[in-house]
């Protein structure tokens, strides 16, 4: 019988409160989607040991890196922009060498939302820190009043978002105000939005698979298509050549 991969997913954190203990916490739509795509999902909590990370992504063939609040810019040399929303400090330490791990390894990864922009500030690129200053003339990214705003998508021939999404009409959730700015080396664009904001990439890395998309194609408001970019991402994993490595 063949095995299913598992695949690590990280976690959002908030700190104890009076009035609260500490806990992680991960939206459904997450782990839903990989179980609907034939992984099996293991949450990792925010671990703050580097060998620690390495030894539960030996036991992984894949991660899917979250959304969720900001990353500090200051943690990449950038002034703080007011609308910035930082996550937890201890969730950022943990992400932060988390991707870094997962990098050396060449672990097969989906980024999603704050996940792609990690994977891309980690590998050299940098973010727009408030798309609507920063490009004033981007249509809405995000709709305080609306949690299921969406916006067009236009993807690129060639690429594993057409071989979602086809040639038709495409249309994506938006909740988010940081975008990718730089593109980090080694990687391309794959979908963008119709203002030219960056809603997807892959990676141009031999070795190494790894897939961002902007929206979220876990949420509420996403399309069924969407579970297919999932379904991508363990066909990647099942066919990448650190799978091949783990087999062996």
């Amino acid at each position: 019988m063949q095995t299913k991969p598992l695949i690590g997913i990280n976690s959002d954190y908030r700190s104890a409160t009076k009035n609260r203990p500490s806990y992680s916490v991960v939206c459904g739509g997450y782990f839903d989607s990989i179980l609907k795509a034939g992984g099996i999902p293991v949450i990792v909590p925010p671990l703050d040991d580097r060998d620690d990370i390495h030894s539960a992504l030996k036991l992984l063939q894949g991660f899917l890196l979250i959304g969720g609040p900001d990353l500090d810019p200051q943690r990449d040399g950038f002034m703080r922009h007011p609308s910035v929303r930082p996550m937890e400090d201890r969730r950022e330490s943990f992400d932060r060498m988390l991707v870094d791990a997962i990098a050396e390894r060449s672990l097969p990864v989906l980024g999603i939302g704050v996940g792609l922009q990690l994977i891309n500030v980690s590998q050299g690129g940098n973010l727009f820190l408030h798309v609507p200053e920063d490009i004033p003339r981007a249509l809405p990214h995000k709709d305080q009043l609306d949690i299921n705003h969406r916006h067009g998508l236009e993807v690129v021939p060639g690429t594993i978002m057409e071989r979602v999404y086809g040639d038709g009409e495409v249309r994506v959730n938006s909740m988010h105000h940081m975008a990718i700015d730089e593109l980090a080396p080694g990687f391309a664009v794959t979908a963008r939005s119709p203002d030219g904001v960056i809603e997807a990439i892959e990676s141009q890395i031999e070795d190494w698979f790894v897939l961002g998309t902007q929206f979220h194609p876990e949420g509420e408001s996403a399309s069924a298509l969407d579970q297919r970019i999932f379904e991508e991402f363990l066909a990647g994993v099942s066919h990448s050549s650190f799978a091949m490595r783990m087999v062996a």
